[in-house]
């Protein structure tokens, strides 16, 4: 039997559950379950606010005493290693016969570990009856720095919901151009920058474009943002991501917000839409095709939740 590649572990809060599995559809083609997920895809971690580690297997067997084998054959000799055990679901494995096989680990690894400042990590684990040895990659948190950006509004999405529209938008592509279309102060641009995804901006108000630029240019990074209407935006995308601002302020009518997504369909055919309400009236009117929705709520607040609609035309 051939194993994927790539071992995904997630974690997420309980109300992030939709959320979560719809972008490891968008990224990987199918929904991560109990928080895992293999997969031939690479990519790295951190682009994500839920995959928490990626082991990508080396060698694997149903037999334990035949996977120290394979290991030792890879004749690895690397020096400063780490060898960690990933705890997954269904494995009833004691603490102490853990402890037990990540030595005989190391034993196979030739070289002298290092376990607080390790040049590389390995990672073991028990997986469906199988016994899995790779290269152990962890989120680098990195993306949590953008929670001190100098300028921030307090109904702005936070940076996972951020992190997952980006990646929803791309859909698990990773050259594509998208536009935030109401980028607010730019938390989403901020992720896709870090994500290395090319991204411009673009907000009808002069003052939250200036603290979107700001923003940018405390991390480092660079992206057009454009003070204009919607529909004045000739650039085509490839995805636009709209965060219906208007919603939550209740200072924009359905004429508004139907003005916003028609005017985004003339520069893309994909649309991930944020709102607080049912929008799906306005969105038939404009000609787009609801792919999926997905419905996220908010810690302590069980009478408010955002909507999450995949459309296009």
């Amino acid at each position: 039997m051939q194993l994927n590649k790539y071992l995904y572990l997630f974690g997420y809060d309980k109300t992030l559950n939709d959320l979560c599995k719809l972008e490891s559809k968008s990224i990987f083609g199918q929904e991560e379950k109990d928080k895992l997920l293999i997969s031939d895809i690479d990519i790295d971690p951190s682009i994500s606010a839920f995959i928490k580690k990626r082991l990508e297997i080396i060698t694997f067997s149903k037999d334990y005493t035949t996977l120290i084998s394979k290991i030792k054959e890879k004749n690895i000799c690397i020096e400063g290693f780490k060898a960690e055990y990933l705890v997954l679901d269904n494995d009833k494995t004691e603490y102490d016969q853990r402890l037990r096989k990540l030595k005989d680990v190391g034993l196979s690894i030739k070289g002298n570990p290092d376990y607080y400042n390790p040049t590389i990590t390995y990672g073991l684990c028990f997986y469906k009856e199988f016994w899995c040895f790779g290269l152990l990659n962890k989120n680098s948190f990195d993306w949590h720095k953008h929670n001190k950006k100098p300028r921030s509004y307090s109904h702005s999405i936070n940076i996972h919901i951020a992190k997952a529209l980006v990646n929803i938008a791309v859909n698990g592509k990773k050259k594509q151009t998208l536009l935030d279309a109401c980028c607010g102060v730019g938390t989403i641009i901020l992720e896709a920058c870090f994500a290395k995804v090319d991204i411009d901006g673009c907000d009808i108000n002069w003052k939250v474009c200036r603290d979107a630029r700001e923003n940018l240019a405390h991390f480092g990074y660079t992206s057009t943002i454009y003070r204009s209407d919607i529909k004045d935006i000739t650039k085509k995308y490839d995805a636009a991501i709209i965060d219906l601002p208007y919603n939550l302020l209740s200072s924009a009518t359905d004429e508004d917000t139907l003005h916003i997504i028609k005017s985004t369909t003339n520069i893309t055919n994909r649309l991930i839409i944020v709102s607080i309400k049912d929008i799906r009236t306005l969105i038939n009117e404009a000609n787009l095709e609801i792919l999926i929705t997905c419905s996220i709520s908010k810690r302590g607040k069980s009478n408010f939740a955002r909507t999450i609609w995949v459309c296009e035309k």
